[in-house]
């Protein structure tokens, strides 16, 4: 046996001696703490915990450690296991539940990141699902599928109005309550498929709003962990642009680690362009391109980032009077893409041109989801403090402290964090002295 496996398997003996516990009371405990019910594990499971012939892996660990108290400190030296085949409906439900105990032993016991592309999809993932489905499961169809698509809407639109962290619980367990009995009830394969498209957009939110929710490196940690299960339930289900729009997603959170991150956020930005050659809705290529640029733009390729750049604007600019469809990547509207330009152009160094894109997606374009508009509000001001013009900056700023009350979202925090640092050298100015202070109050209600 390994040394971790030793490890977690003296922790679980020694907690149940401790309790007087024997593998009936322990599979039963374990089955309720992972949602399965008194039988969701079976004694000789329990019996092979106990005596180190098996362990627990990612889809127990959660489970582990919060009926038997184990702290993160407990299990964080633990190696996690080797490439495993894990099914991705039983992953992405653990990772689910795990939030319920300490998302940090649940990383620990998965081990590496969620980046799962770099392995293989299982390709017979849903056949298999269909084929050894229980008689008892419930039955699954096409309302049930739709009631996770308007979930995900519903939930999306709220995220946008009032920050990741509003709503992410609510996703969460819906995605545990409702999504997962469905994935695990019975259904036909064209369903299955379905259903496991509708759960990728599900995950693929939830991983957002985490990410939206903290930038600390559980919460990173974590919605990385959701962007790669989106992205094997959209490979599983045969569904390509869902598929690059998970990755899509894993590329900007990258982005938005900086620097230190900009090799896999190149990489994540062209694995997703290889999902998207095919497609032929001109906002999702807009989409996929301007992540491309920005990524190029963080590497310090400005030559690919500019014609990645102007791929994304002769693809959008076929959708100029369009309305936007279904899809997650075809709400990427010309007002959106406006704002990804002006950012990718202060990457570059570009400010006046960075500064008029963004107001061209205020002004001209209508961004109307409060989150969004002050995230380019909080930029745009920075953008015009930076090219010397104070009073235009104070005006902006004021604007966006105005639109941010009440949203929960990293940015917005380091929009107004961002504000008080440039604002700091202005201390005689009074309007910038009140600016910077108002800001101090919408962090301290964050």
């Amino acid at each position: 046996m390994d040394p971790g496996g030793e490890r977690i398997t003296r922790l679980i003996r020694q907690a149940c001696d401790e309790r007087g516990w024997g593998p009936t009371k322990l599979a039963r405990e374990l089955g309720i703490a992972a949602a399965r019910g008194p039988t969701g594990m079976s004694r000789q499971y329990a019996r092979k915990l106990l005596e180190g012939e098996r362990q627990p892996g990612e889809l127990w660990m959660p489970a582990v450690a919060k009926v038997l108290g184990l702290h993160t400190d407990q299990v964080a030296e633990i190696p996690g296991p080797g490439p495993l085949f894990v099914d991705t409906v039983e992953s992405v439900l653990a990772l689910g539940r795990s939030e319920g105990v300490d998302r940090r032993i649940f990383l620990t016991a998965s081990g590496g990141t969620a980046l799962a592309f770099l392995g293989v999809p299982d390709a017979e993932a849903i056949t298999r699902r269909v084929r050894t489905a229980a008689p008892t499961a419930v039955r699954v169809g096409a309302g049930e599928v739709a009631a996770i698509e308007t979930m995900v809407s519903t939930l999306g639109d709220l995220a946008a109005e009032y920050g990741g962290g509003h709503v992410k619980r609510l996703a969460v367990n819906y995605l545990i309550d409702n999504a997962g009995p469905w994935l695990e009830g019975r259904y036909t394969e064209a369903t299955g498929r379905k259903l496991y498209a509708a759960t990728s957009q599900l995950a693929h939110l939830v991983g957002w709003m985490t990410q939206d929710e903290g930038d600390d490196r559980q919460h990173q940690d974590t919605a990385q962990h959701y962007y790669g299960h989106a992205w094997r339930l959209a490979a599983e289900a045969g569904e390509p642009e869902l598929a690059a729009t998970a990755l899509r997603g894993a590329a900007v959170q990258s982005i938005a680690r900086g620097p230190r991150h900009r090799a896999e956020a190149f990489a994540l930005a062209e694995k997703a362009m290889t999902y998207a050659k095919d497609l032929d809705d001109p906002r999702a290529l807009a989409y996929y391109q301007s992540t491309l640029a920005e990524a190029a733009a963080l590497d310090g390729n400005y030559r690919l980032a500019t014609q990645a750049l102007a791929a994304s604007q002769t693809e959008i600019e076929r959708t100029a009077s369009a309305p936007p469809g279904q899809s997650w990547a075809s709400h990427f509207t010309i007002g959106r893409w406006a704002y990804a330009s002006g950012m990718i152009l202060a990457k570059m160094g570009d400010l006046p041109a960075a500064r008029e894109h963004l107001h061209q997606a205020l002004e001209t374009y209508g961004l109307d989801r409060r989150r969004t508009r002050a995230s380019v509000l909080g930029n745009l001001g920075g953008l015009h403090l930076q090219q010397g013009d104070l009073d235009g900056a104070l005006a902006v700023w004021s604007e966006f402290l105005d639109c941010a009350d009440g949203i929960q979202s990293i940015k917005v925090r380091d929009a107004a964090e961002d504000l008080r640092m440039r604002l700091a050298r202005y201390e005689n100015v009074t309007a910038a002295r009140e600016l910077s202070q108002r800001a101090a109050v919408l962090l301290a209600r964050a």
